[in-house]
């Protein structure tokens, strides 16, 4: 791939609005991607988290490196996965099995931007083993470690 449009991205992950936390894609390699979001301030989840001083949930940032991870390993190995998926005849679907080691170290608003870098660790057989790093403005929001699979939908 050399150019990533928003449409790249729909192609890759099936997430969608009001769900998809991914803008666009950065950088991606065989090592790593980078993507970036700018939270907008009419998401959804502000209205109740915190009305008076909203704040990006902990579990949206994580969300978000996880489809980055997504977009990475449809990038990556989604011929596999469409042939496993042609071959049982049921649509695979990229589900996260385990979060390990998260933490958070920078709160996240409306209109800032993040980053997310995430890497593979490990593949074994139908499971992916990832790194997660989050930053914004240059400063780190979140680290973790996540596993996912193909599962059918």
């Amino acid at each position: 791939m050399s150019e990533f449009t928003k449409q790249t991205i729909l192609d890759l992950i099936p997430h969608r609005p009001p769900f998809l936390f991914v803008d666009e894609i950065r950088a991606l390699s065989d090592e790593k991607i980078v993507t970036a979001y700018r939270f907008k301030e009419d998401e959804f989840f502000f209205q109740g988290h915190y009305p008076e001083h909203p704040i990006v949930p902990g579990v949206i940032l994580c969300e978000s490196a996880m489809q980055a991870g997504a977009v990475y390993l449809a990038s990556l190995y989604g011929k596999e996965v469409a042939e496993m998926s042609e071959s049982s005849g049921k649509k695979l679907v990229p589900v996260v099995g385990r979060l390990d080691e998260v933490k958070f170290k920078k709160i996240v608003g409306p209109s800032d931007t993040i980053e997310c870098e995430v890497a593979l660790r490990e593949k074994m057989a139908r499971a992916y083993f990832l790194n997660a790093k989050i930053t914004s403005g240059g400063e780190l929001v979140c680290r973790f470690r996540f596993a996912c699979t193909y599962t059918e939908s």
